[in-house]
């Protein structure tokens, strides 16, 4: 009898949360009603808010439970194979919408844009992967690629490459984005040194540089806003136009 109490009251629980995504979508859910939510279309019957609880504890917010590794989710009492399957599929689906909605349009050209494309999948990876964003002249993405993975203390990333894939795209633009797993977003004297390594390669081919985005846990550092990649020209054009022999 307690087991059917049970039962009903999940049921019940569930399609107050039906009823309220029907009528407002996700505005006024919290990260654990949502992932609640998801876990529903994998598990027909019972309550699933401790294992959502659970999920999120574990996995410290929405977006991690949803890049999460299936083997780690089913370790969870309440996520079956199932219902990681669908969690994952959402994650997946998601970044390929935010892809599609962006591929071959005008390239929204502001820090807080590059982030809100890229922060789904980026800021909870637990390695550094370095992305670039591939634009034409008229800053319309042609793509994305991640081109080098690293430690918790940095990635090896070699301006050649990045100018060779440049050159093969096609490109008249590159933006650079990385993770700090750390969440500190805060550039590291690597971190400046290798941005002003990568303007001045791309500038020797004329291709420019129009940011470099570091990602953190919810927030960013933008070298552009900062003024570092107009600096890192000027300092370009001093150093080689001195080098130019007078006729």
């Amino acid at each position: 009898m307690e087991k059917e109490e049970w039962q009903k009251r999940g049921e019940g629980h569930r399609e107050r949360l039906r009823l309220r995504f029907q009528k407002g979508g996700l505005e006024r859910f919290s990260d654990e009603e949502v992932i609640e939510f998801l876990l529903t279309l994998g598990t027909p019957r019972g309550d699933l808010k401790l294992a959502a609880r659970e999920a999120l504890k574990e996995f410290g917010n929405l977006s991690g439970v949803l890049s999460a590794p299936p083997e780690k989710l089913t370790k969870i009492k309440g996520i079956g194979p199932k219902n990681a399957l669908y969690l994952g599929l959402v994650h997946q689906v998601a970044g390929r919408y935010l892809r599609d909605r962006i591929s071959g349009k005008m390239f929204l050209g502001s820090s807080q844009a590059v982030f809100d494309y890229l922060f789904h999948s980026m800021r909870d990876l637990k390695r550094e992967v370095f992305k670039v964003l591939f634009l034409t002249r008229k800053n319309e993405l042609i793509t994305d690629q991640d081109l080098f993975q690293g430690s918790l203390t940095g990635s090896a990333v070699y301006p050649r490459e990045i100018v060779s894939k440049a050159l093969e795209c096609k490109a008249a633009s590159l933006v650079f984005v990385h993770n700090h797993p750390s969440g500190d977003p805060a550039p590291s004297p690597e971190d400046q040194r290798l941005t002003r390594d990568l303007v001045w390669a791309a500038k020797l081919l004329t291709i420019q540089v129009l940011d470099h985005v570091i990602i953190g846990n919810n927030r960013y550092y933008s070298f552009a806003d900062e003024g570092a990649i107009k600096r890192f020209v000027t300092e370009y054009e001093e150093k080689f136009n001195t080098l130019v022999p007078c006729h």
